[in-house]
Order: structure tokens, then sequence, then C-alpha cells
């Protein structure tokens, strides 16, 4: 219930915002959605397993084979993680 009345009061573009700086989350990327996501990223191994740092607004931010590397850049740029599954 209390989730349900933030949100109600939170505008459309501070709901988009909200956790922007401060919250990172990570998931597996596959390979179809690399370049979308991605478009700089260089041709990449389609039977490699790779991970993706992104921020709480869905900006990009890492692509890695490595996914402890996603929560080293995360604590660089001094995020709290969730994992999308």
């Amino acid at each position: 219930m209390l989730l349900k009345e933030a949100n109600a009061r939170l505008t459309q573009s501070e709901l988009a915002h909200l956790g922007t700086g401060e919250v990172g989350y990570i998931r597996k990327m596959r390979f179809e959605e690399i370049s979308r996501c991605f478009p700089e990223a260089p041709e990449v191994d389609p039977r490699l397993d790779l991970w993706a740092l992104f921020g709480a607004d869905g900006t990009p931010i890492l692509l890695t084979d490595n996914r402890s590397s996603t929560f080293y850049k995360a604590a660089e740029d001094e995020l709290q993680t969730v994992s999308l599954h």
C-alpha cells in the first residue's frame, strides 16, 4: 500500500529518474540485444555469456564477459546493485 501511495504522488518524470545515480542493475545480455543497448560495441562471439550494468533509468554503463566486473564498476560509481532475471 505504501508503494502504491508513493507512486500516486510521483510524476512520470520523477518516477523515471528514481534511483538515478544511486542504483544500477545488472543482467545477462542476449547476443541479439547487444547492438541495441550498446551500439558502439565491437563484434562479439554469440557463444559468450555477456553481462551488462545499467543505470536506474536504463542508461547502459558497462558490457563485459565477466559478471564480477559489473559489480566492481557499480562500486566504483557508488551504485547500489540489483539483478534482473
